[in-house]
């Protein structure tokens, strides 16, 4: 059975968050910390704080634009508190 990943990474040089789907989890974090994404290419090094898995490619593509939403940010932000608090 083929997963499809929705995460969040974090720059522990700036501290934003970066949020993207994968099929290969591992594979992508590799890549990110390469410098091999343009968009977090100087943002290094990143740390995945949090990701769900899906069955449907559709699924993780709707549920990266609704955690990317301010709604979405809002839930990220109630769902990792303990994490962001410590």
């Amino acid at each position: 059975m083929k997963l499809f990943y929705v995460y969040l990474l974090r720059s522990r040089k700036d501290g934003n968050w970066y949020t993207g789907y994968t099929n290969d989890l591992k594979k992508r974090l590799l890549e990110h910390n390469q410098g091999l994404n343009p968009s977090t290419k100087n943002r290094r090094p990143l740390e995945l704080i949090y990701y769900e898995a899906c069955l449907h490619r559709n699924d993780a593509k709707a549920r990266e634009k609704y955690l990317k939403s301010g709604m979405g940010k809002r839930y990220l932000k109630n769902r990792l508190k303990s994490y962001l608090s410590s």
